[in-house]
């Protein structure tokens, strides 16, 4: 099966800050650059966290809301800042004068080799937009956004055409390959042949509903033999 990697969509070319940056540099970074977050990186280029627009966002709004003369936190949100400890968080943040006083940590990683799938997955779970991109050792290789994900559904049909006929595991494959078709339209894959068995057939829509950047897969066979046993279903009653 292949498996889009990270290594494949990310970007490489990553501006990253030292702990010790000041405030005024990290917000030129991110206004210079263009960029929402940057790595935040120590001696050996080990990523030690990341500080994002929202980090710096934190003193504006910590201002807002803490320092107006008429402004009071609704008691809801006061309970949650007290109980989760976010208060007192934001507030550092607030007063955060260096990179290291504002970024979050540990910064959420993944390796080059892992697959766009296991990327959109671990940002889905922890909640965030993008991912530092780490060796073995935790060095800075790139940075992985949501963005970047989205791309593997822009691949030319020709490319991905090529990918659904490697794809299929070989024992899927039937012995006359040639009777095997393969039709890429906007991403949507049509499969069609005469298999030997309706399982060929299965198999051959399975390999590619998993191939990443595939939008869909339809399958038109018409198979000599229906090896795949129906059970009937049936209910026990307690």
């Amino acid at each position: 099966m292949m498996r889009i990697t990270v290594r494949e969509v990310m970007t490489a070319q990553v501006t990253s800050v030292k702990a010790d940056t000041p405030f005024k540099d990290v917000a030129e970074v991110l206004v210079t650059n263009a960029i929402s977050a940057v790595p935040v990186v120590d001696e050996g280029g080990r990523v030690v966290g990341v500080v994002s627009e929202g980090d710096l966002m934190r003193k504006e709004e910590f201002r807002e809301q803490y320092c107006g003369e008429s402004y009071q936190p609704p008691l809801r949100a006061r309970l949650r800042r007290r109980v989760t400890g976010q208060g007192e968080a934001d507030g550092r943040k607030a007063a955060g004068h260096t990179a290291a006083d504002l970024m979050a940590t540990p910064a959420v990683t993944i390796p080059a080799s892992a697959s766009t799938v296991r990327a959109a997955r671990v940002m889905d779970e922890s909640g965030v937009k993008r991912l530092v991109v780490v060796d073995a050792e935790g060095r800075l290789q790139g940075i992985v956004s949501r963005r970047d994900l989205l791309r593997m559904y822009l691949r030319d049909d020709d490319e991905l055409r090529r990918r659904v006929v490697e794809g299929i595991p070989a024992h899927a494959r039937w012995n006359d390959r040639d009777r095997i078709i393969v039709e890429v339209r906007d991403g949507i894959v049509t499969l069609s042949g005469y298999p030997g068995r309706r399982s060929e057939a299965a198999a051959a829509v399975h390999a590619a509903e998993r191939l990443d950047g595939v939008v869909d897969v339809q399958g038109a066979f018409d198979w000599r033999e229906d090896d795949i046993l129906e059970l009937p279903f049936t209910w026990d009653r307690p």
